[in-house]
Parts: C-alpha cells; structure tokens; sequence
C-alpha cells in the first residue's frame, strides 16, 4: 500500500457551522491506524464543543508527530519527535526504562514502529500529533511491536459525550462515514451543514473547501 507524502509542515482548517443541529453537538476529528488487518476503535484526536451556527473553530493539523510510551509500571516516557520508516524501542537501561531510536528502520517506509525490548512487562505505545493522542497500541508483549500508519485524511462526525484522547465505541464510529482527503491542501474551510429539527431535519455534512 503505497500513500503520498505530503511536503508541507501543517494544515490550517476553519470549522465553520453552518448548519441547524439543535443539540449543541461535538464535533470530533480522528485518524485510523491503516497498519491494521482489523477494525481498530480509534481515539479522538481533536474535539470541537459549543461552537454555535455561524461560529468557526481554526486549528492546525500538523504533518509532525511524536512517539511514546507507557510501561506496566504506569512510568510513562518523553515524547520523541519521529518520522515514518523509523523504529523505536522500550529498553531498560542503568537509569531504568527508556525509548530510544533503533538504528535499524521499520519494515516499510510508510510506517513507524515501536518495539517492546525490554526483559518483561508490557507496554501501551502511543502516537502523537500537535500534543494531543492520536492513536494507540496496549499490551505490546516483550519482543512484540505496535505499527501504526496514517493515511493523509482526516475523519470527522457529529458525536456528544466524547472528549479528547477517548477511545471511541464502535457505535460512535458506526455513525461516522466522512474522510476528508488533505492530498495538496495547505489551507482550507471545513463546512458544517443539515441537522434541524423533526421531518425537516437533514443528516450532516462536511465539505472541506481549499483557501488559496
């Protein structure tokens, strides 16, 4: 599976609701971890609240990301600025555990991977994007690793009760069928319509418009 990369350090985006939702709704943005041959429950990256109609919310999507790691101890590791096609792995040293860059890259060049080195206990490994978690691997056995991959698109729906770096129910991603491609995007309007009330009510939608 080959993606394109894209060369630019970050995304601008402007949610703007234009819309008619009457339940004062939360808007959550998320990405999948495409490494895995199952459906995975995804994170809520970034979670938009009380943002009323004719009201925007600008953030950046950063293209930038950072490893972590969580041992069985609860100790949890610094944040390690990373690329795609780099490994790191969880190894205890004369200080105690610690996350380090393997000299070795990961298997493909679309992937990060982090490796579990240590003697014993599990890890959670985690992802990373603008300081907020983006995805997640727990109980990576020693000699296992966790691989994540991110395709450059961005899923977005209307959820309520969800907040940042929850782990989303399969329910709640059931209802969530917009992917908004970011392929060439540097700036960019993402428009909210629908909702209402009673027979009127129309379903929501997104529609990602690029700002020159």
């Amino acid at each position: 599976m080959i993606f394109f990369i894209l060369t630019i350090m970050n995304i601008e985006l402007t949610f703007i609701d234009k819309s008619y939702d009457a339940n004062n709704s939360d808007i959550v943005f998320f990405q999948k971890n495409v490494a895995t041959n199952f459906d995975e429950l995804a994170i809520a990256w970034r979670v938009i609240k009380n943002c009323g109609r004719g009201w925007s919310h600008t953030f950046a999507y950063p293209m930038a990301f950072e490893v972590g790691v969580k041992d069985s101890f609860n100790n949890v590791s610094d944040r390690k600025a990373a690329t795609n096609a780099e490994r790191w792995n969880a190894v205890l040293d004369n200080s105690g555990n610690v996350l380090i860059k393997d000299t070795k890259p990961a298997a493909s060049t679309t992937d990060v991977e982090i490796y579990n080195a240590l003697p014993k206990g599990s890890i959670d490994a985690q992802i990373f994007k603008d300081g907020k978690l983006l995805a997640h691997k727990t109980g990576i056995s020693p000699e296992q690793k966790a691989v994540f991959q991110f395709k450059p698109t961005l899923w977005v729906g209307v959820v309520s009760q969800v907040e940042e770096g929850e782990v989303m129910n399969s329910a709640i991603l059931s209802d969530i069928n917009t992917e908004l491609s970011l392929l060439g995007i540097k700036r960019a309007n993402l428009i909210m319509t629908g909702g209402g009330r009673g027979a009127d009510a129309q379903p929501f939608k997104f529609t990602l418009e690029p700002v020159s």
